[in-house]
């Protein structure tokens, strides 16, 4: 999904895969402004665009420099050799620069190599979804997509606001991602889990730390594991209660996307995006400092990478 329009839009999902761990950031995502912009930055034109690259390594022009200097070393021509340079050194000041050029050859290529890696980064990420949820991703990418090309075209939105505001929808679906990776990994530990097989051990060691002597070493290790059982019970019930929150979350995240696509055509301020898109990102934040919460309380037992 490379440029959406002449705006130089970029999807979310060309920003770099992430590691699929809760993001700990101290900075809040609505006032986080270099994040918001950083899919746009890397969408321009020629900046961030290998166009250097693109114009020395392509078979055609290996092809005539390399040629051209093997013909200088076969006929020992020295004065071929210096017109070869010449003609790459030109070649090379100009041709990366030229828009003809870039819009004739390199574009289109340049497009469909940073389309693959981002589909191969993004199909990575979401190796550990369920079916359902994968879909989910795919159509909130594509509302996205939808929001920037419609507030492209309304005129109440200026360059800037595309750039700061329609970015943050970018950090709403890298969120929805990392929420989804992360509910994915809980439930799949949750049906890793006999409750029947943890409850009917829980009761066993209750008997045994009641039944036995105070300073016996056997009731001391019955307490211990009780303990433990216990301690398990309470991280189930916090990550039930991560699971109900951050479902939620992404549910509030799609139908929001689909009202702001619904209103932005007909928007008369800027301020109607920015307050919807803030009230997201807030509600973003909270899950992530749960999450991020969850998982401290699952460290000590080891369960965070399960």
């Amino acid at each position: 999904m490379g440029t959406t329009g002449k705006q130089g839009l970029t999807t979310p999902t060309q920003t770099a895969a992430r590691k699929e761990s809760v993001p700990v950031n101290a900075t809040a995502l609505r006032d986080d402004t270099f994040g918001a912009s950083k899919a746009f930055v890397k969408g321009a034109v020629y900046e961030k665009r290998p166009y250097v690259k693109a114009a020395f390594a392509n078979p055609y022009n290996l092809s005539l420099f390399l040629g051209g200097l093997a013909a200088a070393g076969l006929t020992l021509s020295p004065l071929l050799a210096l017109v070869v340079l010449g003609l790459e050194i030109l070649w090379m000041v100009y041709a990366p620069g030229s828009k003809l050029l870039q819009r004739l050859l390199w574009d289109s290529q340049i497009d469909k190599e940073r389309l693959a890696e981002v589909q191969a980064a993004l199909q990575a990420r979401m190796q550990s979804l369920t079916e359902g949820d994968r879909e989910r991703v795919q159509e909130l990418i594509a509302r996205q997509v939808e929001i920037n090309q419609l507030a492209a075209q309304n005129p109440s939105f200026t360059g800037e606001l595309l750039r700061t505001e329609l970015g943050k929808t970018d950090r709403l679906v890298e969120a929805f991602i990392d929420m989804a990776v992360t509910c994915s990994r809980y439930e799949q530990y949750l049906e890793s889990i006999d409750l029947n097989e943890l409850e009917h051990d829980r009761q066993r060691w209750e008997r045994v730390a009641k039944q036995g002597a105070k300073d016996d070493e056997g009731t001391n290790i019955a307490r211990k594991n009780l303990a433990v059982i216990l301690k398990r019970f309470d991280k189930m019930k916090e990550i039930h209660r991560y699971l109900m929150v951050a479902r939620g979350q992404l549910d509030l995240i799609e139908n929001s996307f689909q009202l702001i696509a619904d209103q932005i055509v007909t928007m008369q301020s800027p301020q109607e995006l920015t307050g919807q898109l803030d009230e997201l990102l807030d509600g973003v934040e909270s899950i992530k400092q749960t999450a991020a919460d969850t998982e401290r309380l699952l460290n000590p037992l080891g369960l965070k990478d399960f």
